[in-house]
């Protein structure tokens, strides 16, 4: 990795071409670009847009087999089939491990990610061995790329006897700022008791809850009314996050607004991956409720799905174009959520191309956003951190 200590004649958003400059890995400088000869670290941008790193605010990078031959994929549907298979088969192709995580970073890098919040399994099966393993995988990077994890019981909570301590345990380290859950009516079949218990284990370490909530309709909206009483009555505003949700966008109108506004007085955030195959998360109603998105790869090519490929910019473009957005400012705002607007994801106030920002800066070759969005054009540069994790 090179430390990078000026982007010369870059083009933030698509505006007009400055130099950047970079120093202990923060954007110390922005200003006109200049004339004088590209120097040592430095890095002619020859006018290419320059965007804000991605942010990947759901990622699964301990369950993948990326790097291995291809897999063929079996098992039953659903979400406890897909658990039940994936416990079954995981072992035989050595996951979690240091390296299929390492094959999935580096996916995410090459895409332009800089930053993620990766969910990552805690059973009673393999204990805290996948944290183990994200935790050496994100270590070869040296704090540049910042991996944050959740650790996340997708064998459920309640019915696996032993999983609250080892949640206990894995909220100790300090790589994990959540903890998670899953559809505590399906899985756990006590959604009072999960939400009670993972609020109970929030409080007590101090961590955030990123909770996994598939159930549909109304029954997913009242999880989504159990997490966000617990929320105002423990004052966890800011620290809970709903991944998924489909209630939300299976709610009629009247009701999806009562709710979200429910949630956004609650400071309760959602996450999504822009499933195919049914309504997306709307946008407009997630931001006049003040409701914060972020936009996620979810798995990728492992146990659950052959698909996927790590590109967020594509999750982005799958969003808005399943969504029907066509506008410049939707298309630009859903730029926006994977970049700047998803720096709560990861615990920062600021995720931008301006002075005193973490200097976390992809490169590539487009016009503006929006034409970056529909093309989805090769990263040319990736910077996290000030240093260089991907050149083209």
């Amino acid at each position: 990795m090179l430390d990078v200590t000026c982007l010369r004649r870059v083009r933030p958003w698509g505006g007009d071409p400055v130099d950047i400059d970079i120093t202990d890995g923060r954007i110390s400088a922005i200003r006109p670009a200049g004339p004088a000869p590209i120097g040592v670290r430095e890095f002619d941008g020859r006018g290419l847009l320059a965007l804000p790193g991605l942010i990947n605010a759901h990622a699964h990078v301990d369950k993948s087999w990326w790097g291995l031959p291809w897999q063929p994929y079996g098992g039953a549907g659903g979400v406890d089939g897909r658990i039940r298979h994936e416990r079954a088969q995981r072992g035989a192709l050595g996951i979690p491990s240091i390296e299929r995580s390492a094959a999935v970073l580096q996916q995410l890098v090459l895409h332009g990610t800089t930053a993620i919040r990766t969910h990552v399994d805690v059973d009673t099966g393999i204990g805290l061995g996948a944290i183990d393993a994200v935790e050496e995988a994100a270590a070869a990077y040296g704090g540049a790329l910042d991996v944050q994890l959740v650790a996340f019981p997708q064998d459920g909570v309640l019915r696996r006897p032993g999983v609250l301590e080892l949640l206990r345990a894995a909220a100790g380290r300090e790589s994990v700022g959540w903890i998670g859950g899953l559809d505590p009516a399906s899985i756990d079949r006590d959604p009072v008791g999960q939400i009670d218990a993972l609020v109970s284990l929030a409080v007590e370490t101090g961590t955030g809850i990123d909770i996994h909530l598939h159930d549909p309709a109304e029954l997913g909206a009242f999880q989504i009314e159990l997490l966000v009483d617990r929320v105002q009555q423990h004052g966890l505003a800011g620290r809970v996050n709903i991944a998924h949700g489909f209630a939300i966008a299976q709610l009629d109108a009247v009701r999806r607004r009562d709710l979200l506004a429910a949630m956004g007085e609650a400071g309760v955030s959602m996450t999504t991956v822009a499933p195919l195959g049914g309504a997306q998360l709307p946008l407009a109603d997630l931001d006049a409720a003040g409701v914060a998105l972020g936009l996620g790869t979810d798995g990728i090519r492992d146990l659950w799905s052959p698909y996927g490929t790590g590109d967020i910019l594509g999750i982005a473009w799958q969003y808005a174009r399943a969504g029907g957005l066509v506008r410049d400012d939707d298309l630009d705002r859903v730029v926006r959520l994977a970049t700047s607007a998803a720096a709560w994801a990861v615990g920062r106030d600021v995720h931008d191309l301006v002075e005193g920002a973490r200097a976390d800066i992809v490169l590539m070759d487009a016009e503006n956003p929006m034409d970056a969005l529909v093309r989805q054009p090769e990263r040319a540069l990736v910077v996290a951190g000030g240093k260089a994790l991907h050149v083209a």
